[in-house]
């Protein structure tokens, strides 16, 4: 009779999110992984081929969350703008992951589709995929910048964030 379960995949990348979150991905060991979810280590090699497939699941994970969070506010660049920003900072750890080889091409197509749907409608289809590399990458550098409290001179960034928005939809408007 075989052994029975101790734990799922679904739990191993839950806690392989929250150890990301706490610890970084430096703390992001089979080991760390195994003794949240309650097993030895080499119990988990039965679900995780190895550390890098650990990693590459859990940033599977939080892409699709994003994708998910994205999906669900609807509506243009600005509601999207507030969403990735909220979920940067939910989850900082994994939002700078996402920008790493581990991201799965896969999940990275499904979180841009809404963003490429709301830049279609600013400036049509066939420059809707630069428009939303545009918006990406000025939203994703800013936010960077943002988690690493690399705005000092002062001022508020809340509105700077809502300036460089409206700026960024202006130009695409043009």
């Amino acid at each position: 009779m075989p052994t029975p379960e101790r734990t799922s995949y679904a739990e191993i990348i839950a806690a392989g999110r929250e150890i990301l979150e706490r610890s970084g991905p430096a703390g992001l060991t089979m080991q760390a992984v195994a003794a949240r979810v309650g097993v030895r280590a080499p119990s988990l090699y039965k679900r995780v081929r190895d550390r890098d497939a650990l990693l590459a699941a859990v940033t599977e994970a939080v892409v699709d969350d994003l994708a998910v969070h994205l999906e669900s506010v609807g509506g243009g660049l600005p509601e999207l703008a507030v969403a990735y920003r909220t979920h940067a900072h939910e989850h900082p750890e994994g939002f700078r992951l996402m920008f790493t080889a581990a991201a799965p091409l896969s999940s990275l197509d499904r979180a841009a589709a809404p963003v490429i749907r709301a830049t279609a409608e600013l400036v049509g289809a066939d420059a809707a995929l630069d428009a939303a590399r545009l918006f990406t990458a000025w939203a994703t550098g800013f936010l960077q910048m943002e988690l690493a409290s690399a705005f000092r001179l002062g001022g508020d960034v809340d509105r700077a964030f809502e300036y460089g928005l409206e700026r960024i939809i202006a130009g695409l408007q043009d």
